[in-house]
């Protein structure tokens, strides 16, 4: 028994030498899993004013970089720890820049899309989260259970986003969201027009300007409701004053206390109200048009050649199909049209179909035998 143990092992001892070292064992480290991220880097050269920011500067940069979307330049850590120096170069390094993205994961990759969810400033630097920010919301009834079962499902928020922290080595200047958006050119490309960008450049001047404002105005339909504001966070379908014989109407939601929430009510296509509710201020309502009387135009199609049907109008018939070439005559003992039989046709009325004849059956005396 001895004996055929060692012999065994020996065996299995010599088919693992043989095996190449290489073929044996795969890991995969931060060298391979980020061989591919591109780590070039190029700062900006902008010329920055030399005031400081003020309450009503970091107002604007709020009210103009927020829900702002671009698409990334390179791929984002999912946390915190991406620092932009302002025309400057970008931290971490090329190698501690792949470690991050091989322990934190990938939150952004190359050429998606980005959006701007929150700015902080602090000091001398401008904190901004992108896609939700590196953190998970907290929520109150995570810490509430009935019956020892949580309310709030666990595991429900988990860390989508990343973060950009833009520093300036002599404090804020008194800077603009376009100049904002320059500098982080080297990470996030705004200068990509999304489609509602697109559709809001075909608009008049005041419904552009609204739009790029993020303003709702009444009268205008949901298409520019979704370029200004984007999705609504919540819908409502009811009757107008809870009445079932009444019109439906559509509204939408935007925002939750204690933030600013915005109510914005359809019929059929178009806003016929708006309520604004701000913590602290009497609700703000809009029931008048303010587009002044515009109506954008309907979606049309160009109808193409095979879709073509004729009218009453058309003069010229299409010459019925036919194997001869151009020019050629037609023969003599060949009608050019078909001929059909007098009551027949296309035109012909219809014919009733006759009814089935029908059919006695035998009586039951003939099927008895005496």
């Amino acid at each position: 028994m001895t004996r055929r143990t060692s012999r065994s092992f020996l065996l299995l001892t010599l088919a693992a030498a043989s095996i190449p070292a290489s073929a044996q064992v795969f890991v995969v480290g931060v060298k391979s899993a980020t061989a591919d991220v591109p780590t070039d880097f190029t700062p900006t050269h902008l010329t920055l004013p030399d005031g400081r920011l003020d309450e009503r500067g970091r107002r604007e940069l709020v009210r103009n970089l927020e829900s702002e979307q671009g698409f990334a330049h390179r791929p984002l850590p999912a946390g915190p720890g991406l620092n932009l120096e302002a025309n400057g170069p970008l931290s971490p390094g090329p190698d501690a820049y792949r470690k991050m993205l091989y322990e934190k994961g990938q939150a952004v990759a190359v050429g998606d899309r980005v959006a701007i969810t929150a700015l902080a400033f602090k000091g001398d630097r401008i904190v901004i989260d992108l896609n939700g920010g590196p953190y998970a919301k907290h929520r109150f009834l995570s810490h509430v259970s009935l019956n020892d079962a949580p309310v709030a499902q666990e595991g429900s928020h988990e860390i989508t986003g990343s973060r950009v922290t833009l520093i300036f080595k002599e404090g804020i200047p008194e800077i603009s969201a376009p100049e904002v958006k320059a500098l982080l050119t080297p990470v996030i490309d705004f200068g990509a027009k999304t489609s509602a960008e697109a559709f809001a450049e075909t608009l008049p001047t005041p419904i552009k300007d609204a739009i790029a404002g993020h303003e709702v105005l009444v009268g205008m339909d949901r298409r520019m409701v979704l370029a200004a504001l984007g999705a609504p966070e919540s819908k409502v379908r009811e009757h107008e004053d809870n009445d079932p014989d009444a019109p439906r109407y559509e509204e939408w939601i935007y925002g939750h206390v204690p933030q600013t929430v915005k109510f914005v009510r359809f019929h059929g296509d178009r806003v016929v109200l708006l309520k604004i509710a701000a913590l602290g201020k009497p609700i703000e309502v809009h029931d008048t048009d303010e587009m002044g009387g515009y109506l954008a135009p309907l979606p049309t199609r160009q109808i193409a050649l095979g879709d073509a049907q004729p009218t009453p109008d058309d003069t010229h018939r299409a010459a019925p199909p036919t194997l001869r070439r151009p020019g050629d005559p037609t023969p003599a003992n060949q009608p050019s049209e078909v001929k059909y039989p007098v009551g027949t046709g296309p035109s012909a009325p219809v014919q009733p179909i006759p009814p089935p004849p029908t059919q006695t059956s035998p009586s039951p005396s003939n099927n008895l035998t005496d």
